[in-house]
């Protein structure tokens, strides 16, 4: 145990300790945290809906019909008809003939990719990629590489090398610290004509991209002709919790027999299914949302340029801002608390070396106000101390 708490004081030194919070109340954009009120900007509640009444009522609805928890695995008594219902709506949602719930976004990619690979196959990852693709592609035992970020030019060279066996590409659609978009049309493209399978990754795309919230495929024009496997989570745009897997009658039938984070644990509690299902109706009628949040966006971007911050190229609700070191992020994102706004800061792992940043995450339940408001707590600091 001496050897833990060394490598815990380390990691303190180097300010890469990470702490947990406690928040109370219903997720909104003031919460109290730690026993004291904050306007956050790091939630991925994109859409507002987390503590939507519609979505509460549903939930509760749901655990009065079906109970607190689903009993047991989808596979043995716990696949629930809310549960069904809501694959059946998911499925016509991104306009795919099946879809497969999973617990959390993290065992639907640890699912599909070591469900579907195994030694003699290949799997490419971006660089970028979130870590649940990543450990998949390593508990699956397929020659794993990881391309350069967005590098279409070095993957099809690794491609276009022989080999035995199935390939498949996997990567973010919307990258979730970065907040841009991959290169999907390129991507499918080259899947085609190299016989691999595209997997993406919409965890940060569905409910937000496209008119009809359909996520980055939407937004990009491409279908399931053009990326075969599609995930995406309901904790983020949709305020619920879990995840699901949309594709094809043999893709969704090949998961439920293979798939070991599907078949071994218990099912989503139905409640929480039932309120999905509120959500998902919300996500589809409520285009001003959308259209909010892409107002907020640019609202603060601009400000941001003006103030000469150093944005990424995103579109999305993600904006960061670089600030190099780990402790330069962690001490940025301490004074805008002591001012009352939350905004994480996301240092190594996480991200590379020197790129640590503040990960601004806007939300359609902000207001024009609360942006600048952030906008001018980031212009005192940069004032006092600029990048």
């Amino acid at each position: 145990m001496r050897s833990l708490l060394t490598e815990l004081e380390r990691r303190r030194q180097v300010h890469l300790y990470r702490a947990r919070r406690v928040s109370e109340g219903i997720q909104g954009p003031e919460l109290k945290i730690d026993g004291r009120f904050v306007l956050g900007f790091c939630s991925n509640d994109y859409l507002g809906l987390a503590g939507h009444p519609k979505v509460v009522a549903a939930m509760q609805e749901g655990a009065a019909q079906y109970g607190v928890g689903s009993g047991a695995a989808h596979l043995v008594n716990g696949h629930s008809s809310a549960h069904h219902q809501l694959e059946e709506e998911l499925a016509e949602f991104t306009r795919r003939p099946r879809a497969l719930l999973f617990s959390t976004g993290y065992m639907a990619n640890l699912g599909v990719i070591s469900g579907l690979l195994s030694t003699g196959d290949r799997f490419y990852g971006d660089r970028l990629d979130h870590a649940s693709l990543i450990d998949g592609g390593l508990m699956s035992r397929a020659g794993f590489r990881r391309y350069p970020h967005g590098d279409i030019q070095v993957l099809e060279n690794w491609l276009g090398r022989r080999g035995d066996g199935r390939v498949m590409v996997a990567t973010d659609g919307v990258f979730s610290m970065d907040g841009d978009v991959a290169p999907l049309c390129g991507l499918a493209k080259l899947c085609s004509e190299k016989d691999a399978w595209l997997m993406v990754d919409d965890a940060h795309g569905l409910g937000v991209m496209g008119r009809e919230g359909r996520g980055t495929l939407e937004h990009l024009g491409l279908g399931m002709d053009d990326v075969p496997i599609l995930m995406g989570t309901l904790g983020k745009a949709f305020g619920t919790f879990g995840a699901f897997v949309a594709g094809s009658e043999a893709l969704i039938e090949t998961l439920i027999q293979q798939a070991r984070s599907y078949i071994f644990t218990t099912a989503l509690p139905p409640a929480v299914a039932q309120a999905t299902r509120a959500s998902l109706l919300l996500v589809r009628e409520e285009e001003w949302r959308r259209e909010k949040l892409r107002m907020l966006i640019a609202l603060f971007r601009e400000g941001a340029s003006e103030l000469g911050l150093p944005l990424m190229v995103s579109e999305t609700p993600i904006q960061p801002i670089v600030v190099g070191s780990a402790q330069k992020a962690l001490a940025w994102s301490r004074r805008l608390e002591a001012e009352g706004i939350m905004v994480s800061a996301i240092r190594p792992p996480t991200v590379p070396e020197n790129s640590s940043r503040l990960r601004v995450t806007l939300s359609a339940a902000h207001t024009e106000q609360q942006v600048l408001r952030l906008l001018s707590a980031l212009g005192k600091l940069q004032v006092e101390e600029p990048l």
